[in-house]
């Protein structure tokens, strides 16, 4: 019988309060961490890295096996196991034995699930009794408690509608120190052959060690995967806090551009429409900012924005692929590869009736399955993305497969002000929307250079279109466009009529 390393001795203990505490004593209380399984992380993420495509995929089983055994759980993920495999398995959240028979089904026999749908059973959907909606949401409507561990042990993250729903998603500390050694080992490159004996003084020179400034750009006002994960840090590590920064997406252009010139950092996190924004300041001489690394993410990277971007900043650009879900799906190795981490992710790349789609193409979906995190499983969940995987094998001898995310694809809106042109961020507008108004059923359409076309669902009532109005209001007014009109369209959001994805942010008259 195989014993991952990296279980928990018991699913239901928290990690040690002692080791947060400890970890966290010179500042505010700290994330989830738990030094034991951190170390154990970063062995296996290591040898991980470098086995064969048989040692990879023997990983994923073992884990697989305890992923499904450990979501009985949870009420919800019992249905579904128990709807796979029939009645031959009994009820696998009440019986032990149907638990250990529910966790030897195939993957591919349990039923996709969707964000809403998690949401909408949200306490079922935990394996912890301790967890639910109501106290969770209590938690994230404090921005104070952004990085601080929920209940004293676990991460909580959210994350925006794309498809019309908010996610809520935790994080044991298991999952955070798999993340951890997967963002630091494979992203940074710390695992790869040839390295040398020199690879911890590199790793001391990484972006949260002595190298410098590390700054991430985008909201900043919420538990967000990426601005919790740098507070987390920035609790966990105090000495090394002044050297990280979240930068708000929603400030005018111009004063963005000036805070990261003050912070000068040695690598810069963003997403690719907002790096390309970056990168036309950077040519036009509004922004002095020379980072050694820029880390892209959250959107799709065309081999355009790529290609601007670094010849904009003169230096690497490097994409990575995550959710809220599981903050490390996929890697950029040096050819420019993003490799799916295999022995911590299955991704089921499918097309519109969820069927499995071959290397080579464009898939409608993507099913996650994420093999770190007990406490709210994550089993063939519908991600929404479209990917592609690469048939041929990577270059870098890498045995993990390779892929092409297309991802979401909102527009930058760009309109005239009095003082010139400014260009929106499509993140920007989201947060307003999400944060703000309270709306995620939207689309935002710049219809010409001074009006903004508001769509929402036929159900809004009048008292909604009319917070809308006024948080896109304040919003524009903040931008210096004050004469930009905001229009109501009758017309509900209008979804790609190929891809069915709902682009919430759009630029165009025709659409």
């Amino acid at each position: 019988m195989h014993v991952d390393p990296l279980a928990p001795s018991d699913s239901g203990a928290p990690p040690d309060p002692a080791a947060g505490a400890l970890w966290g004593a010179m500042g505010r209380p700290a994330g989830p961490f738990d030094p034991w399984q951190s170390f154990n992380a970063a062995c296996d993420v290591w040898s991980g890295g470098h086995a064969d495509a048989a040692g990879l995929a023997r990983r994923a089983r073992w884990r697989l096996h305890d992923l499904l055994e450990s979501a009985c759980a949870a009420p919800l993920h019992a249905e579904r196991l128990r709807a796979a495999g029939g009645a031959s398995i009994g009820d696998p959240g009440r019986s032990p034995s149907a638990a250990r028979r529910a966790a030897q089904l195939p993957l591919a026999a349990i039923e996709p699930i969707g964000r809403a749908a998690t949401l909408a059973r949200f306490d079922e959907a935990c394996t912890d009794r301790a967890v639910t909606l109501e106290r969770v949401e209590s938690f994230i409507a404090d921005p104070a408690r952004i990085g601080e561990a929920f209940l004293g042990r676990y991460a909580v993250w959210t994350s925006s509608g794309t498809t019309g729903s908010p996610g809520i998603w935790l994080q044991d500390a298991r999952a955070l120190a798999v993340y951890d050694a997967l963002e630091t080992l494979r992203f940074g490159g710390f695992d790869r052959p040839g390295r040398g004996a020199g690879w911890f003084e590199d790793w001391l020179r990484a972006p949260f060690g002595t190298a410098g400034r590390y700054a991430m750009v985008g909201a900043t006002g919420g538990h967000f995967a990426g601005v919790a994960s740098v507070e987390r840090m920035r609790r966990l590590w105090p000495w090394a806090a002044a050297s990280m920064h979240t930068v708000s997406i929603l400030q005018p252009l111009r004063t963005l551009c000036a805070e990261l010139d003050a912070i000068e950092p040695a690598v810069l996190a963003t997403y690719p429409t907002a790096a390309a924004v970056l990168a036309a300041e950077r040519r036009a001489g509004r922004l002095r900012l020379r980072p050694r690394e820029i880390w892209l993410g959250g959107e799709q990277l065309t081999d355009a924005v790529r290609r601007e971007v670094t010849e904009a900043f003169g230096c690497r650009v490097r994409e990575t692929y995550g959710a809220s879900e599981c903050l490390s799906i996929a890697w950029e190795c040096e050819h420019g590869s993003l490799h799916v981490n295999t022995d911590w992710v299955v991704l089921e790349p499918v097309d519109r009736a969820m069927r499995p789609v071959p290397p080579g193409t464009a898939s409608h979906s993507v099913l996650l399955t994420n093999l770190a995190n007990r406490v709210q499983p994550v089993l063939r969940h519908d991600l929404g993305d479209s990917v592609t995987v690469d048939p041929a094998p990577c270059p870098c001898g890498c045995a993990m497969p390779s892929l092409r995310v297309e991802g979401r694809r909102d527009d930058v809106l760009v309109f005239e002000g009095r003082a010139g042109t400014v260009r929106l961020l499509p993140l920007a507008l989201v947060t307003v929307m999400e944060d703000e108004a309270g709306t995620f059923d939207f689309q935002l359409v710049a219809r010409d250079a001074s009006t903004l076309l508001l769509r929402l669902q036929p159900a809004a009532d009048g008292i909604a279109r009319a917070t809308c109005h006024e948080a896109l209001r304040r919003y524009l007014d903040s931008q210096g466009l004050v004469d930009v009109r905001v229009v109501d369209d009758p017309r509900p959001p209008m979804h790609e009529a190929v891809s069915g994805k709902l682009r919430r942010v759009a630029s165009g008259p025709g659409r």
